[in-house]
């Protein structure tokens, strides 16, 4: 991913805008040889303390034989996307998209037993539905004891994280705020979202 220096995302800029509940992403790890990248969407949980990334996998899922083959992989997370058109921008009348991703490049290690993954079930749980704090993985216990030998977990360490915040930062002030008054007009698909980017790294700029 080009990033370009106004373009750049700092860590405590990209934590918050996960922590907004952005916690869904796209999984790419080496496939096989002329067979091209394998890809899988999935929830995931950060632990952005340890540079650590849960999620786990049915048994059969093509991307655990490509990460026992490479452990390189890279988790993506991309939202607030718009395509903003070239007359909107001025000259030279280029048209652009505006979007945020992030992209931890990670070392991926599989498990296997039982314990290591009823405790990231068990996380991932905590996460995603703390509305049933009662609801846990047990090995040997009860029902969902019974799928786990059906998944597999993912650890995923966090080597770098590269981030990304598209929305024409480059421009005078004058400039974006006539964008973000034709994002509002439209209103159309994430208009809102990169909108309310496009505004807060205006004001981020400015402040800082």
């Amino acid at each position: 991913m080009l990033i370009r220096s106004w373009d750049r995302g700092d860590e405590a800029e990209w934590r918050a805008w996960l922590a907004e509940g952005r916690d869904f992403g796209l999984l790419a790890a080496n496939g096989a040889p002329g067979e091209g990248p394998v890809l899988v969407p999935t929830h995931f949980l950060l632990d952005a303390e340890r540079r650590e990334i849960l999620l786990h996998l049915a048994t059969p899922n093509p991307m655990l034989s490509a990460v026992r083959a490479d452990p390189h992989v890279t988790l993506a997370v991309t939202d607030g996307y718009a395509f903003a058109p070239g007359h909107w921008r001025g000259k030279p009348g280029t048209p652009t998209s505006y979007y945020t991703s992030v992209h931890f490049h990670c070392t991926a290690e599989i498990v296997e037993s039982a314990a290591g993954k009823a405790e990231i079930l068990n996380r991932q749980l905590a996460h995603f539905q703390p509305e049933t704090p009662d609801t846990r993985v047990v090995p040997g216990e009860g029902e969902f004891s019974r799928l786990l030998p059906g998944l597999r977990g993912l650890r995923l360490t966090v080597r770098e994280v590269r981030a990304k915040f598209k929305y024409d930062d480059k421009k005078p002030a004058d400039a974006q705020y006539a964008i973000a008054d034709r994002l509002a007009e439209r209103g159309h698909g994430q208009d809102a979202l990169a909108r309310t980017q496009l505004l807060r790294r205006h004001g981020r700029r400015t402040a800082g």
